[in-house]
């Protein structure tokens, strides 16, 4: 048998993952296309510290069910 809720939370994650992936590789794309690689890297820079609070916020999630599941 197949636990489908660990499938649909895997699935969910890869989603997430590739979609952001996605944007940010397009976005660093176009701006290194329009207006050089020296603004890409400060493009890169601003989105990585854009997605700092997304990352801090998904990483305290995962901790917190881990603490769930082991008082349990």
């Amino acid at each position: 048998m197949r636990d489908l809720r660990k499938y649909a939370q895997q699935t969910m994650t890869r989603l997430i993952v590739g979609g952001l992936l996605l944007i940010v590789i397009l976005a660093e794309f176009l701006i290194a296309l329009f207006y050089g690689y020296e603004a890409a890297i400060g493009g890169a820079i601003c989105i990585a510290v854009g997605l700092l609070p997304l990352a801090i916020t998904w990483l305290f999630l995962i901790a917190l069910d881990r603490w769930v599941k082991s008082r349990r």
